[in-house]
């Protein structure tokens, strides 16, 4: 291993901590841009998975998986030690939270202990996961001065937030701009020089704690976007009006405004987590954030709005709850992934069986789904079954809808809003008189 001081990313090997859906991507566009990766997972699981290529990835991003295990640039280990055979250590681990919405450290406070632990001179060490203000300095530049190093001098440190849009071949990583907060000027540039090829531009900001806030002030962002839109969605139903059409007409301001659209609710991995931790910190400080709170509160009771407008939609058809035949179409918390993680339809589904509804799904991205300890019947071909009512929640660019545009359709629930189902093959298919929305 050589020091790392701003060398040539084909020159280094890299050592990549979690191969989650931030993790492997980051490794193929180190691998990509010439590096030696190391994929460090603890899950046995994982890396067999990756191995086979069974992951849920972007075509672009399973051509590179294939090119990069075919060479021997590429190998993946679950031992820990692996990191001090690196010359430099990125860290991309889950940041969860719990059922009380506090955040769930004990994935990010391992990995970077074992890093830590096995740190030696001349390594750049890069945090990625979103976490609170000054996770940076807590569980790396602490600890590694408690270990004798002298950071930013014989070890460099830097958090630079992950930008990741899964399923989006538009936002891919290396599209993105990335932010790089170093813990000195030598810090960020190393930082900075490791990331440049695989983001369009990189930033440094001031340190790490102004990134680490950056990653924060993104997602509360969006999350409070997101709670405004399905509120002024709910203010067009109540005056007879289509959000659809609404939002298209305010989008062409050029500026001041950015299009957010009403949904069933937020899910994944970074607008549901991200911005409780910024809460919890600012609840250890005395200091309150109403509007993100009251915003975060409308987001967690969205699932339940969807849940109820469906039960009276059913009560408006003389069909009763216990029984009634009801499919949800898309299961994942967002359109091109496979990812359910605090996906809006798993509250959904659980509050329509809890009523006594025969519920079903249709997701080709997720043949098998669990809501708490029952197995959700999938039906992969829902077309000409007698369905009571159809919940449009994830619309992936596979399915087909069609079927749903025929005068003896089933009525639908469209929890986004995003106007007009697709016309029948034929071409006659109006929409049903039944369609509603949320």
């Amino acid at each position: 291993m050589s020091s790392f001081a701003g060398s040539d990313v084909s020159a280094l090997t890299v050592a990549v901590v979690g191969l989650g859906y931030v993790g492997l991507p980051t490794a193929l566009a180190l691998s990509d841009a010439g590096a030696t990766v190391i994929g460090v997972d603890s899950s046995p699981a994982r890396l067999r998975a990756v191995a086979r290529g069974a992951v849920d990835l972007l075509p672009l991003h399973h051509a590179q998986l294939a090119c990069a295990s075919a060479g021997d640039r590429f190998r993946l280990t679950s031992d820990a030690t692996a990191v001090s055979t690196a010359d430099a250590v990125v860290i991309c681990v889950p940041t969860p939270v719990d059922a009380r919405r506090e955040p769930g450290l004990t994935a990010l406070s391992a990995a970077c202990a074992s890093v830590v632990e096995h740190a030696v001179p001349g390594q750049l060490i890069v945090l990625t996961s979103t976490s609170y203000v000054g996770t940076t300095r807590d569980l790396l530049l602490e600890p590694l001065r408690s270990r004798g190093f002298t950071v930013d001098e014989d070890v460099y440190v830097a958090f630079a937030p992950e930008r990741i849009d899964p399923g989006n071949e538009h936002h891919t990583p290396e599209r993105t701009p990335r932010l790089v907060g170093g813990a000195g000027p030598r810090s960020s540039g190393a930082a900075a020089a490791l990331l440049a090829p695989t983001a369009s531009l990189v930033r440094t900001v001031p340190d790490p704690e102004t990134a680490e806030m950056a990653k924060l002030w993104e997602n509360t962002y969006r999350a409070v976007n997101i709670a405004l839109a399905n509120e002024l969605a709910d203010a067009c139903a109540s005056l007879g009006l289509a959000p659809a059409p609404v939002i298209e007409a305010a989008a062409t301001k050029p500026y001041g405004f950015m299009p957010f659209y009403p949904g069933p609710g937020v899910g994944g991995h970074c607008i549901p987590c991200d911005p409780h931790y910024l809460l919890w910190q600012l609840g250890k400080v005395r200091q309150q954030a109403p509007l993100v709170a009251t915003a975060l509160a409308a987001n967690s009771g969205r699932p339940a709005r969807i849940t109820e407008r469906a039960l009276d939609l059913l009560a408006a058809s003389a069909v009763p709850a216990r029984g009634a035949r009801v499919l949800l179409i898309g299961v994942a918390y967002k359109e091109g992934v496979a990812d359910v993680r605090e996906s809006p339809a798993l509250e959904i589904l659980a509050g329509l069986a809890a009523a006594g509804a025969d519920v079903a799904y249709c997701d080709p991205l997720v043949p098998s789904l669990r809501v708490g300890t029952d197995a959700l019947r999938h039906v992969p071909d829902p077309h000409g079954r007698p369905w009571d009512l159809v919940v449009l929640h994830t619309v992936h660019a596979v399915h087909d809808l069609t079927w749903l545009s025929a005068v003896d359709a089933p009525p639908v629930l469209d929890t986004r809003q995003r106007g007009p189902l697709p016309r029948a093959a034929s071409g006659s298919g109006a929409l049903p008189p039944a369609e509603v929305t949320a």
